[in-house]
C-alpha cells in the first residue's frame, strides 16, 4: 500500500525526512482502505519507518489486532533534491547547479539506483510473505519503490515517466504467491474518491499489465 496523503502546504520534497504526517485527507484514506480490508485474512502489517507510513498502517493493523512491523527496507526511495522544492515548471531544471545530478535518468544519477530499490523491497516482500504464509500481509511503503518493484516482476524497464506510475495515494499494488513464486499482481484503489482530481488524473492505466498472471 501507498500511504495516504501527506500535510505539506509549502510542496516540500520530503523524501525520506523526518516530520511529515498525514493530512485530515490522508488519515480518512487510511480509515477507508482499512475498512476495505476489514474482512480480509491479514496476519502480518508492516511499514517504513516514516510518520505517514507508520500512520496509513496504523488502522489497518488495529482492525486486526495486530501491532505494525517496521521494515527499513520500505523506506522512500533516497534523492539528493529531498528537502527543496523541485518539480515540473519551477525552474528546477534551469538551474546550473542542478545539471549534475540529472545526467543519468536510467540509473538514475539524482537519486537511489533503481536496481538497489528492487533488491530491498523484494526483501522486503518475502518477508512479509513469510511472516503471513498462508494468509495475507499489508505493508506500507512509497510511490517510487512500489512502482520500481512492479516493474521488476512485470518484466518492465525500471526507468520510466514518472506521470505514468500506476500507484496514487493509498492504493493498493498486491502480489500474488503460489508457494514461493509470485504469479500475478493486481491494483485497487479503495480510497479513489477522497483523491484530489488532479491526482487521479496521474494514475495511467498500464497497458496490459493490470492484473497480470505469470502462471500457476
Amino acid at each position: 500500500m501507498r500511504h495516504g496523503e501527506v500535510e505539506n502546504p509549502e510542496g516540500i520534497l520530503y523524501g525520506r525526512l523526518a516530520g511529515y504526517h498525514l493530512s485530515d485527507l490522508g488519515r480518512r484514506m487510511a480509515d477507508r482502505v482499512a475498512e476495505h480490508l476489514e474482512g480480509r485474512d491479514i496476519a502480518h502489517v508492516g511499514a517504513s519507518p516514516l510518520e505517514r507510513a507508520q500512520e496509513t498502517a496504523a488502522p489497518i493493523a488495529k482492525s486486526h489486532g495486530l501491532d505494525v512491523a517496521t521494515d527499513e527496507r520500505l523506506i522512500e526511495a533516497g534523492n539528493v533534491f529531498q528537502g527543496k522544492t523541485f518539480g515540473v515548471g519551477d525552474g528546477a531544471l534551469r538551474r546550473p547547479e542542478n545539471w549534475r545530478h540529472l545526467r543519468n535518468p536510467f540509473r538514475p544519477s539524482w537519486g537511489e539506483p533503481y536496481i538497489d530499490q528492487v533488491v530491498r523491497m523484494r526483501g522486503a516482500l518475502e518477508t512479509a510473505k513469510d511472516a503471513a504464509r498462508g494468509h495475507e500481509a499489508v505493508v506500507v511503503s512509497h510511490q517510487l519503490p512500489i512502482w520500481i518493484l512492479r516493474s521488476f516482476v512485470e518484466r518492465r524497464r525500471l526507468w520510466h515517466d514518472p506521470r505514468r506510475r500506476q500507484c496514487t495515494l493509498a492504493s493498493l499494488t498486491s502480489f500474488t504467491f503460489l508457494g514461493d513464486r509470485i504469479v500475478s499482481v493486481g491494483y485497487t484503489e479503495p480510497a479513489r474518491d477522497l483523491v484530489p482530481a488532479h491526482l487521479r488524473a496521474g494514475a495511467k492505466r498500464v497497458k496490459g499489465q493490470q492484473g497480470k498472471g505469470f502462471g500457476a
